[in-house]
């Protein structure tokens, strides 16, 4: 009866995990289908490398006919790791400082204050961000640069990427933090025995050792950064703009894929069908990401039982 069980749980969690990987597969089938047709009528080459993105064009005229868009994905695209970039330049520096003050320096009160801290604005809606970004954040940027003559947006590329940045500081502090507490302790005291003090033992000792933990744990934030919609959608605007001014709006590939999706055009038009390559170009680039950090993950790990 005893091993009858045993093998029932087995079967449960292995039909478990067989559901959720043909879900997952079927996903990605169902993606690169579609993404396929899409191609058949667009040009690769020009989806990839022309900027000029105007979708619209391609709706049905009062008088029947169809017009021709031009989906040009760069400009999406740049607007996304733009984005994404100035998200990181925010959460790095927060969230390994809050990592290092977590696993090295606070005592267990401190960590048990603000470790639910962490975790409940890795809860908070994006789009609560987005509210907080638009009434705070946005007038808050355009006050500060009109005070040095500098006009800007109040939908703006560094005003959704500093909010999105705050949004994956937990991420980016919680998995840096398992990284620190692994370092070895025998190094660690070694350090001190020599004489380092702790900021010596943290910039000597703990940081280079839990570097690849946490570089995997920034690349995961990364690939969060990517795929958020909300927060661009209400601070940065929907208008694709392939530009290096910070100050302006711009727009990222998954606003335009919710976009492609709304309204009544044919589900085989190119318009509908261009969120599927949006959608599968953007998966392609977060895969290659978390393939990287997991192995990453792996090495340090490894490196940690040897």
């Amino acid at each position: 009866m005893r091993e009858f069980k045993e093998n029932l749980i087995k079967l449960s969690l292995f039909i478990c995990a067989f559901v959720a990987v043909v879900i997952s597969f079927a996903i990605m089938l169902t993606i690169l289908i579609e993404a396929l047709k899409f191609f058949q009528k667009e040009s690769v080459f020009s989806f990839l490398f022309s900027s000029q993105w105007a979708a619209d064009a391609a709706f049905v005229n009062a008088d029947g006919t169809v017009g021709h868009g031009v989906f040009g994905a760069g400009s999406l695209f740049f607007g996304t790791f733009y984005i994404s970039l100035i998200a990181m330049a925010t959460a790095l520096p927060l969230g390994i400082m809050c990592a290092v003050y977590l696993g090295v320096y606070a005592n267990k009160k401190s960590k048990n204050l603000l470790k639910p801290i962490l975790e409940v604005i890795a809860a908070i809606p994006t789009v609560v961000f987005g509210f907080f970004a638009v009434i705070i954040i946005a007038p808050f940027i355009v006050w500060i640069f009109r005070a040095f003559g500098v006009e800007a947006s109040y939908q703006s590329a560094l005003g959704a990427g500093f909010i999105m940045g705050i949004m994956i500081v937990p991420i980016v502090a919680s998995l840096s933090q398992d990284c620190i507490e692994a370092v070895s302790e025998k190094r660690i005291n070694g350090a001190y025995a020599l004489g380092l003090t702790k900021r010596e033992v943290v910039f000597a000792v703990i940081l280079p050792e839990a570097m690849p933990g946490i570089i995997a744990a920034c690349l995961l934030g990364l690939s969060r950064a990517l795929g958020e919609t909300m927060i661009v959608v209400m601070a940065a605007s929907l208008r694709p703009n392939m530009s290096f001014n910070f100050l302006e709006d711009m727009t990222t590939v998954t606003v335009h894929i919710v976009q492609a999706l709304q309204g009544d055009q044919a589900f085989d038009s190119s318009l509908t069908l261009s969120a599927f390559s949006l959608g599968l170009t953007l998966f392609i680039v977060t895969l290659i990401i978390n393939v990287i950090s997991v192995n990453l993950i792996n090495k340090f790990h490894k490196g940690k039982s040897l």
